[in-house]
């Protein structure tokens, strides 16, 4: 079992910024993907930002140019800084990580508010 914890979320005005922090912990032989996801009051989550083991990043449209993801290999934790935060960014973040041998996990969500 991998278990993930985040951190970070809050409440921020328009154009503020927050960081988001998500660590693995358990049984872990290696983290693949790690990412964030997103889910607003009445919509399905959505993908915000992936992160490969190597570096590789993926961002949603709508994020892309405010949002950074990058993470940790030795402590796997990934992190979101967000920046220029909107008001349609307001969501409860969800962490993903993809466990080599055990496949994929989420964590328990953290709620973003951004006011106008």
């Amino acid at each position: 079992q991998v278990q993930l914890v985040e951190s970070g979320g809050g409440l921020v005005q328009a154009g503020g910024s927050l960081r988001l922090s998500c660590a693995a912990s358990g049984r872990i032989f290696r983290i693949r993907d790690m990412g964030w996801y997103r889910q607003a009051p009445g919509k399905q989550r959505e993908l915000v930002a992936t992160i490969t083991s190597s570096g590789r990043t993926n961002y949603a449209d709508s994020v892309k140019g405010r949002f950074t993801i990058s993470r940790d290999n030795d402590k796997n934790t990934v992190y979101l800084q967000m920046n220029s935060l909107k008001p349609e960014d307001t969501a409860v973040y969800y962490c993903n990580a993809v466990e080599l041998l055990q496949g994929g996990y989420w964590g328990q969500g953290t709620q973003v508010t951004v006011s106008s």
